[in-house]
């Protein structure tokens, strides 16, 4: 400290470098130093999804694409959890190598999905639920089957038991 009650190479009571450069370090919940980020559910369109500025703010049409994309992808995901894409008597290397590529894509869908619904935005919960819900309903339900289970032999399902 000097004579006037101040400490040196201090800067001001800010360590340089430690505060990202804004004098102060921001408040809980500041983020990109512009927009808040959300860590509770929120109604709204401005609202940033998967990717930075994206939809973009005061902007319904963005909002409504984002979505739609957010549906569509939940619904994907479904799709690829529910698709046979292998042949019987198939090469087993072939067959095992395409599960698996078709296996990493469902999932970098479904972290996609995730990191959507990490925006905290009720619509895109929403939406996410709502995609995940038409996809089962389309290719995971029985609705759709074209041929139905042999006698005796049924499909054991990606569902838990319901047994209370």
């Amino acid at each position: 400290m000097n004579e006037g009650g101040h400490m040196n190479g201090m800067d001001g009571g800010h360590m340089n470098g430690m505060d990202g450069g804004m004098g102060v370090a921001p408040p809980p919940g500041v983020f990109n130093h512009r927009h808040m980020m959300h860590m509770t559910f929120f109604w709204g369109e401005n609202t940033e999804i998967l990717f930075s500025g994206w939809p973009g703010y005061n902007n319904s049409g963005m909002y409504a694409l984002a979505l739609v994309v957010v549906f569509l992808l939940a619904v994907i995901v479904e799709w690829l959890s529910h698709c046979n894409y292998t042949r019987e008597g198939s090469n087993r290397l072939v067959a095992g190598l395409l599960q698996t590529l078709i296996y990493a894509i469902r999932v970098g869908l479904a972290y996609m999905v995730m990191l959507a619904v990490m925006s905290f935005n009720a619509g895109v919960f929403l939406v996410a639920i709502a995609g995940h819900t038409v996809g089962f309903f389309i290719f995971g339900s029985r609705v759709f089957k074209k041929t139905l289970p042999q006698q005796g032999f049924v499909k054991a399902s990606d569902l838990s038991p319901s047994s209370c």
